[in-house]
């Protein structure tokens, strides 16, 4: 039928996506869009996972784009594919196209005749007339209904899933001897002979062989205790650093006015360096054999980790196959990547056999990209009514994206560290209007006169990357942490503040959807309630978030009301999931998680525990327009409402990210 679908002897329909499972459940939202395009029972989908021999290249699992690129792609090879079914069986049953009706895959005629997609499949290899494939207008019967997760039941049960958990024959074990703080060098390499196990150096990359896992391990760390390197220096007020180091300043937006304003408000926030911090730590495997490189990988894109491995081996890309295993989820450029070539690297040492590399937590903090660090300043001008006249947002950090593929130059860690050592390319930003560091920078608010402001730093002492929702996080805390200071200073409520200034009429309706939750919200001491909303990437899902919260010796965040609109939602249940979860991850690094130096373990880098999840109650707004990722809407606007209902509950304005104890006992004064 197709290099993407395949029609099964046991009556199932075989389909490749380029887009990868990471937890977010897009798998199950996939086998819905082809379910119903097909018009075959949902339980007879099968979604492969995503392999360079196979897939369609349809680049990183990113910026909740699946749904958005992934489903589109998914309902084009669906319709193409009915079409040329449809088609064949026109011919075999003596009946027009248009006269052929479709159930579970079983092609019927009026006059009572009919066949099955599986017994047309083989055949049906010719260009079907345009539009053959289309369905009737009608009642969507997959789509839209929440459909249990069909990758759920395997795990539940203890299935081995993911890569981790992967045992081919013959397979060796590895770790990395690299040191916890960033170095630039190794200046001495101890040599220890230890049974069993082989050492592989190439310039600074060293890592070890063995045939079981713990001796692995015990070499690695035997190693690392008695090898030197040389330190890289990282600034320890990295958001005074970034300030002094401008590489470029772009103007990002900008809109004059000659309206002027009687009151002027400023205020400067900050965002910190922010881990991934993945359950379980990253793990790949890689087989060198006869001159070709297989690898199996969590990473977020299967074709990109491709190519740069091609450049750092020095092997045709044709000769590398790289095929998607499940793992921890991360969302975003965690080590998945870098192990997948460490382990590469090690393979060119194993006569052929599979290795099996897996970092350690320590290895996992030291050496994964970080959400960078950011720094904002806002000003703004009210006029007599309390209107904004003027709105100034700049802003300092470096690029937010640099997985492996993007550019000529290797991103990858180990590619710096060989003999021969790679340049490895900085992180750059995307274009708007996704964007990177910039990402919502540019407020979806209607203001007369408005500046936007991009201080760009190139050069990274600390290694950075995407993490989920990229600028948007840092951004859209900034924006509605100011515009709830401007809205006390205008003496107005929260709610319609924003509303007198917006006229997107979906962003208006998340909004008023949360009216009747917060004034009909707790009233007790310590207790506070804060609003916050965006556009996620201003062209992708609304969503507006109340924040409950308890102000007692450490912030509690116990309840989060999220209101969203993402167009038409293929899987109601679905798209609450993503929304939950972002918005219980954005509690986790607001209220927790500072990505300093040095960090080895949970209790150096704390994130939030099971006892601190707040209750989240998701509110969808339903219509008829085109499809819109979930997975990021909720990051930025959960922070900020944190933020705004610390202020409520104690009057005093915290700025700087994470809300610590002590940062809230600082302000109090």
């Amino acid at each position: 039928m197709s290099r993407r679908i395949r029609f099964e002897r046991d009556r199932s329909v075989w389909i490749a996506s380029g887009k990868v499972e990471l937890g977010q459940g897009i798998n199950t939202a996939l086998a819905q869009i082809a379910a119903e395009e097909l018009d075959v029972a949902l339980e007879r989908i099968r979604i492969v996972a995503p392999s360079t021999a196979y897939s369609p290249d349809e680049g990183y699992t990113s910026g909740s784009m699946s749904i958005q690129e992934g489903g589109k792609g998914m309902r084009a090879a669906c319709v193409e594919a009915r079409g040329r079914l449809l088609a064949h069986a026109a011919q075999l049953l003596g009946a027009p196209i248009a006269e052929l009706t479709v159930e579970d895959g079983t092609i019927r005629a009026k006059n009572g005749s009919s066949v099955t997609y599986w017994e047309c499949a083989a055949e049906a290899t010719e260009a079907p007339p345009a539009g053959a494939g289309v369905k009737p207008s009608g009642p969507a019967r997959v789509l839209g209904k929440s459909a249990p997760r069909i990758d759920l039941p395997a795990k539940i049960i203890g299935q081995p899933a993911y890569v981790h958990d992967m045992k081919l024959p013959g397979m060796l074990h590895a770790r990395i001897v690299r040191p916890s703080r960033p170095f630039k060098r190794i200046v001495s390499l101890e040599r220890i002979k230890i049974p069993g196990v082989s050492v592989v150096q190439d310039g600074s990359f060293v890592g070890v062989l063995a045939e079981r896992e713990e001796a692995a391990i015990a070499a690695a760390k035997k190693l690392r205790e008695k090898s030197v390197w040389e330190e890289s220096r990282v600034p320890e007020d990295f958001h005074a650093w970034l300030r002094k180091n401008v590489t470029e300043r772009v103007i990002t937006k900008e809109a004059r006015s000659e309206v002027r304003g009687e009151k002027t408000l400023k205020a400067s926030y900050t965002k910190p360096f922010i881990a991934h911090a993945s359950i379980g730590p990253s793990c790949a495997i890689a087989r060198m054999k006869d001159g070709k490189l297989e690898v199996w990988t969590h990473s977020q894109g299967i074709f990109g980790l491709r190519h740069e491995l091609s450049i750092v081996l020095n092997l045709p890309v044709e000769s590398i196959v790289v095929t998607h295993a499940e793992g921890a989820g991360c969302y975003g450029h965690n080590g998945a990547d870098d192990v997948a070539l460490d382990a590469a690297l090690l393979a060119r040492a194993a006569s052929g056999r599979p290795v099996r590399l897996q970092w350690t937590r320590e290895d996992e903090f030291a050496w994964e990209p970080y959400g960078p660090a950011m720094s904002f300043d806002l000003e703004a001008k009210l006029d007599a009514s309390g209107g904004i006249v003027s709105w100034k947002h700049e802003f300092w950090s470096n690029g937010h994206t640099n997985r492996p593929g993007r550019s000529p130059k290797p991103a990858l860690f180990a590619a710096g560290q060989l003999a021969k050592p790679f340049e490895r390319t900085p992180a750059i930003d995307p274009a708007l209007p996704a964007g990177g560091s910039e990402r919502n920078a540019i407020p979806l608010y209607d203001f007369p006169d408005l500046l936007v402001v991009k201080n760009y730093v190139r050069e990274t002492p600390r290694r950075v990357s995407s993490l989920r929702a990229l600028g948007a996080y840092g951004n859209v805390f900034a924006i509605e942490s100011f515009m709830d200071e401007l809205a006390a200073a205008a003496g107005a409520d929260p709610i319609e503040f924003r509303l007198k200034h917006l006229k997107d009429p979906r962003a208006r309706a998340v909004l008023e959807r949360l009216i009747p939750e917060f004034r009909n919200r707790k009233k007790a001491e310590a207790w506070g309630h804060g609003i916050a909303f965006a556009k996620y990437k201003n062209i992708g899902a609304y969503c507006a978030v109340l924040a409950e919260v308890e102000a007692g010796e450490v912030l509690r965040v116990r309840r989060l009301v999220l209101a969203a609109d993402v167009g038409l939602q293929i899987n109601p249940d679905g798209v609450a999931n993503q929304l939950e979860g972002g918005a219980i991850q954005a509690t986790s690094w607001t209220l927790k998680e500072d990505g300093k130096i040095g960090a080895v373990s949970w209790e150096d880098y704390p994130i939030l525990k099971f006892t601190e999840v707040p209750k989240v109650e998701v509110l969808l707004l339903n219509n008829d327009f085109p499809s819109l990722g979930a997975g990021e809407a909720a990051q930025g606007p959960t922070a900020a409402a944190i933020a705004n209902a610390l202020y409520d509950a104690l009057g005093v304005r915290v700025r700087d990210l994470p809300l610590t104890p002590e940062r809230i006992v600082k302000a109090m004064g």
